[in-house]
């Protein structure tokens, strides 16, 4: 199977690394990392998708990425997922968004919908309009960050199921490879955005993942969102909180897997 991570230019200005891996004419499958992680949060998800053809980009401001001072808005932040596909000469690939990925990945959906042959969206916002909870710590940043809080943000995220520690420690690194700026413009790019599902028609193939426990997320945001997404597939993991992709990622590579496959 191949494996490579690729530098690509984007027509966006930035350059951001891509991990590809599987075979080349397998299924294109695009992967998109949560606010203040990177493509490495995908390490447990990619040796269970053996079926495709996968690629895990850096996304803006965000792991080896470029880090500019601006292009943080919600439709930026997809028009730079578009030209990562453009960028890997990939026309049309499904895409699997993990939290604040798979918001992107709907703002993608709306925005190129020839693009987006299907979504898998784990643990996804339907609305991040308004101000997080955590957005007065965020405000407070200033560079260097402190290794201590970037630690203490992952309690953030409740977690019902051992999360192997390399994993968690692998997201610290990620929250202390983004400078201040980055964390801030982020947050506010996803929560100044009108919600996709409220600013157009996603049209692809949809399959929700989500975690009966999730205590970031309002409750009945997951069905709102399915409801907004005509014929949309929706899962819920009654043991699993907002984190889906780090407290299960063999379930959500074997329902995804499956769930491509019925697309045929």
């Amino acid at each position: 199977m191949d494996s490579e991570v690729r530098d690509l230019k984007l027509r966006t200005g930035i350059t951001v690394p891509c991990r590809i891996e599987g075979d080349a004419g397998a299924e294109p499958v695009l992967l998109l990392h949560a606010w203040g992680e990177s493509r490495r949060s995908f390490d447990r998800l990619i040796p269970l998708l053996t079926s495709f053809r996968m690629y895990a980009p850096d996304l803006r401001g965000q792991g080896e990425a470029d880090k500019p001072q601006a292009g943080y808005s919600l439709g930026e932040q997809a028009e730079d997922a578009a030209a990562i596909l453009d960028a890997l000469d990939v026309s049309r690939a499904a895409v699997v968004g993990s939290s604040s990925g798979g918001y992107v990945a709907q703002q993608l959906a709306v925005a190129h919908p020839e693009k987006v042959g299907a979504l898998v969206l784990a643990g996804c916002p339907v609305s991040l309009h308004g101000r997080a909870p955590f957005a007065d710590e965020v405000d407070q940043l200033t560079d260097p960050l402190n290794e201590d809080w970037v630690r203490d943000s992952l309690s953030w995220f409740r977690l019902l199921h051992d999360v192997p520690p390399w994993f968690l420690e692998d997201r610290v690194r990620d929250g202390l490879r983004m400078p201040a700026h980055v964390w801030k413009a982020i947050l506010n790019g996803l929560c100044d955005a009108t919600p996709p599902t409220e600013a157009g028609t996603i049209l692809a193939p949809t399959l929700i993942l989500c975690g009966a426990e999730d205590n970031l997320l309002p409750p009945g945001d997951q069905e709102t969102l399915a409801a907004r997404i005509a014929g949309s597939v929706m899962k819920v993991y009654p043991d699993v909180a907002h984190l889906v992709l780090w407290e299960c990622p063999e379930r959500v590579a074997e329902d995804t897997t499956a769930f491509f496959r019925s697309l045929g």
